[in-house]
């Protein structure tokens, strides 16, 4: 049974009160990451907060099948916030929600629930599960057509550039909220921008990414373009990442710093990142989720090192951007700060999900003391077949189908999502490909209609 503390139901109702809310939209994720929700007045608010609010589970992508269709969305106070962008009277709030069944258990195919329920693993542990995403996306012109909104490049700046402006009041929106930026820059291809949320706890993380995503997004049309996380939107140019740092934490310690080791790495963080490497086949389904996910996980050319800064293989170095587990220099007197970086997702991810998987891996490689290979610190080129399968070193998926073909057979994913999630995600997935490989795209008209 999910029970709300009455004091930060009480806290709420105060918040509500004195800043005129009268709108409080209640937000929950489907599997895929979509966020739903619904809006109710502040007359029900004490209710919906007590009660929860129901609706019907069988219309939301991978809940539940309609003979067993009502669900309740019970907000959890800890996320409550006034929403900057609308009117201060008559203001508009928003809540996270946990997703229970009539009889107020935890619904196992809640996103939500199943990353608290890895969460729970680690601190059983005693760990605590901090993450850190640089989350990148475009800005277009519009939403009819990939045209990037500026032509700058990576750090650029411009003040005439209203890329500049939308990060700028991205940025402030954000803060309003109570999400803590580190910086926020242009970064490589044409309209591409990054935005660094400060680390927090897992769970925290992945409602603000939701959040952000959403802020994002509402910026730019309030400036009459748009935003998209889109993993690959153009041919030729860097996609989108979302680089999620991670750090396990025993109290204020962190878990990953070594003072004894060289390079200031734990035997608990060496541990995490083979776990990391072992079972990145088996996740990259669940980091990377669409089709155009594996647009961005590209293979270069034979004659020449890989591209666009993202991962194709499962190596890991110090410092080196090439790979898919990367560990950032380590500066004296930043303890705290010791991490590691796992550079595969894409920022159209569920989090709570991505979350639970990389999280579930590299508890695998601590719990089962998996050994950690030399890193590899030069680029991989495709022509180095031979020596990456001598390291041991595995190739990422190289599409959706191939990604999906792997996890279905994952006792650790099945085991981190639960069998209701899991299976739902499999069956969700097996669609969209079916109806992409059966889609006669542009390419193929423009390449074989003339000649064929």
């Amino acid at each position: 049974m999910i029970a709300r503390d009455p004091e930060a139901v009480e806290f709420v109702l105060h918040e509500a009160r004195d800043n005129d809310v009268k709108f409080i939209r209640l937000w929950f994720t489907d599997i895929l990451g979509s966020l739903k929700g619904v809006s109710v007045t502040v007359e029900e608010l004490e209710s919906a907060l007590t009660q929860g609010i129901g609706f019907d589970g069988s219309a939301i992508e991978g809940f539940v099948r309609s003979e067993e269709s009502d669900m309740y969305a019970l907000p959890d106070p800890a996320t409550f916030g006034i929403l900057p962008w609308r009117p201060s009277a008559n203001a508009v709030a928003k809540m996270f929600c946990d997703i229970v069944t009539p009889d107020g258990k935890p619904f196992e195919g809640d996103p939500r629930f199943i990353l608290r329920k890895n969460l729970e693993r680690a601190a059983r542990l005693g760990y605590t599960y901090y993450v850190g995403p640089e989350i990148e996306h475009f800005y277009f012109k519009s939403p009819e057509g990939a045209e990037p909104l500026d032509e700058a490049g990576y750090f650029d700046q411009d003040h005439q550039d209203l890329s500049s402006d939308l990060r700028r009041e991205t940025v402030l929106t954000l803060e309003e909220l109570g999400i803590p930026v580190e910086f926020s820059h242009h970064e490589v291809a044409p309209g591409q921008q990054e935005i660094d949320l400060r680390h927090t706890d897992a769970l925290t993380m992945a409602d603000t990414v939701m959040t952000y995503r959403l802020v994002v997004k509402e910026t730019a049309a309030r400036r009459g373009c748009y935003a998209t996380f889109m993993p690959k939107p153009i041919h030729g140019i860097n996609g989108s990442g979302m680089h999620t740092h991670q750090s396990l934490f025993e109290g204020a310690r962190n878990a990953f710093y070594g003072p004894d080791d060289p390079d200031k790495l734990s035997d608990v963080a060496r541990k995490f990142i083979a776990g990391l490497l072992r079972h990145a086949l088996e996740i990259t389904s669940v980091t990377n989720q669409w089709v155009n996910s594996y647009k961005r996980l590209v293979q270069s050319p034979v004659d020449e090192p890989l591209g666009y800064e993202a991962p194709v293989y499962t190596s890991w170095a110090m410092v080196n951007r090439s790979d898919l587990v990367r560990v950032p220099s380590y500066r004296p007197g930043r303890e705290e700060s010791r991490r590691v970086e796992y550079r595969a997702p894409d920022p159209a991810c569920n989090p709570y999900l991505a979350f639970s998987v990389m999280l579930a891996a590299g508890l695998n490689g601590v719990e089962k003391g998996y050994d950690l290979a030399p890193p590899a610190e030069v680029n991989l080129r495709a022509s180095d077949e031979e020596e990456r399968r001598a390291l041991g070193i595995e190739m990422l998926p190289m599409s959706l189908w191939d990604a999906v073909r792997i996890t279905e057979n994952s006792e650790l994913v099945r085991d981190t999502l639960g069998v209701h999630l899991f299976e739902s995600f499999i069956r969700n997935k097996k669609v969209e490909w079916d109806r992409y490989r059966t889609h006669v795209t542009d390419y193929e008209i423009e390449r074989y209609l003339p000649i064929l």
